[in-house]
């Protein structure tokens, strides 16, 4: 054992974190390895127990257990079809307006994403469903990728959200009140996108050109509006079995991911996408996914227990609270590291690690826990976004037709606007606390 300073322990840790991520590193072996070689020089063999206390905690969470079943929900979800039937309606609609297949695209990432509750999915599908007729028609690539993107990645923000799922037993918050608190910050980032696609495209038309009228004039207004109805219901049938019975005080959010893993397994039948190979796809996909993200919660989880048995949670804490600026100030850091993080760290790694000590220091500067928590998710959305790890980038790199001739660059160009939008919505939930605090408190208990 050597006798290191709080603050040494400090450096060496998030030091051995940030060095085995650049080098490419999976993340998970890279919080496990550099909290068991930190812990044993400063503990010794003491450092066994207090890695297995915390891995077995984590993993024994029941919470948790709602993770793989959303998971599986999500993917069974991909299989039903309801994406494809609800671009081609909501097409009909609006895409005689400028921007009109963006806006479109939007709005169907906005529904996907409260039932499907995780973003390679919802981004797959928009690559496959929306990307192509917004090319084909001569949308302008970057703002067709960008969109794409955005919209897919708001599936891990509004509920059933898996990032939601962790953050709560992490900060010892109501799953369910995080689910109800995240309705609005999602609608309003929804909003703020389809703003500034309908903005854009008015101001240039050649970036989003609208439908021709010969495809617009095909269908009835009330043929349109049956065919509306009938797309919206398989999503409210999911969005009810899942956050209505949360809301309404019926069950919590781990039965609550049973019934719509359920619901989502009927509604693929019904729609003729279930099959047994697709049930054995969508088992393995969630074993393979679950345990991930497991992985590197309880290995991120052991790391932090070395963290704050060597004091230097509060070596950050009393950096943070001595900041200028007061507790709005202290706030802005906390908001820049997550942002920074964001580019080199999975979200998973630093809910894991940041979470548990960044939390009790919002409640030391007075801040509701509710908002502040919602206020890291959020700002966590632009994490999916910024290079060189940016996962919504990749994944739809890898799920956009070859023929289309997407770029990476076309890509990461159409990202940075909806970055920016993503640190307007946290101003407006910053100064207005009530787009997160409201629903919860209308939650029947």
């Amino acid at each position: 054992m050597i006798d290191l300073s709080p603050g040494i322990i400090t450096i060496l840790l998030f030091g051995g974190v940030l060095l085995g991520v650049f080098i490419g590193l999976p993340i998970a072996f890279v919080v496990g390895g550099v909290a068991l070689v930190v812990g044993f020089i400063v503990f010794g063999g003491a450092v066994y127990p207090i890695l297995y206390q915390r891995l077995f905690f984590l993993i024994h969470n029941y919470t948790l257990v709602a993770v793989p079943l959303f998971i599986f929900m999500g993917i069974m979800l991909e299989h039903s079809g309801i994406a494809d039937t609800m671009f081609d309606v909501l097409y009909m609609w609006l895409g005689g307006m400028r921007g009109g297949l963006a806006v479109v695209t939007v709005l169907v990432g906005t529904i996907l994403a409260a039932c499907v509750a995780i973003i390679g999915a919802s981004i797959s599908m928009l690559a496959l469903t929306a990307l192509p007729p917004m090319i084909k028609r001569g949308y302008d690539k970057a703002l067709a990728s960008g969109t794409v993107v955005a919209s897919g990645c708001l599936g891990i923000l509004i509920p059933p959200s898996i990032m939601l799922v962790i953050y709560g037993p992490m900060a010892g918050i109501s799953v369910g009140k995080l689910f109800m608190a995240a309705f609005f910050p999602g609608f309003l980032l929804s909003g703020l996108y389809m703003s500034f696609i309908a903005v854009k495209c008015f101001l240039n038309p050649e970036l989003g050109p609208p439908s021709p009228l010969a495809e617009r004039a095909r269908v009835t207004l009330r043929r349109k509006t049956f065919l509306l109805f009938k797309s919206l219901f398989p999503p409210a049938i999911v969005i009810l079995s899942v956050l209505g019975v949360i809301f309404l005080g019926i069950a919590p959010p781990t039965e609550a991911s049973a019934i719509g893993a359920f619901v989502a397994t009927l509604l693929a039948i019904a729609y003729g996408g279930f099959s047994w190979s697709v049930l054995k796809k969508t088992t393995v996909q969630t074993l393979r996914l679950g345990s991930m993200i497991l992985l590197i919660g309880g290995l991120s989880f052991a790391f932090v227990g070395v963290f704050i048995r060597a004091g230097c949670d509060k070596v950050v804490a009393n950096a943070i609270m001595a900041s200028p600026g007061g507790k709005w100030g202290a706030f802005g850091i906390i908001m820049f590291i997550i942002f920074i993080l964001g580019f080199f760290i999975d979200w998973i790694g630093i809910l894991f690690i940041m979470i548990p000590v960044v939390s009790p220091v919002g409640q030391l500067m007075g801040f509701d826990p509710l908002w502040f928590g919602l206020m890291i998710c959020v700002n966590l959305q632009t994490a999916f976004m910024t290079p060189p790890l940016a996962q919504g980038i990749f994944f739809l790199r890898g799920a956009a037709p070859p023929e289309l001739g997407i770029k990476m660059s076309d890509i990461i160009r159409g990202c940075v606007p909806f970055i920016v939008l993503v640190l307007v919505g946290l101003a407006l939930c910053s100064a207005f606390p009530e787009i997160i605090t409201w629903l919860p408190g209308k939650m029947i208990r």
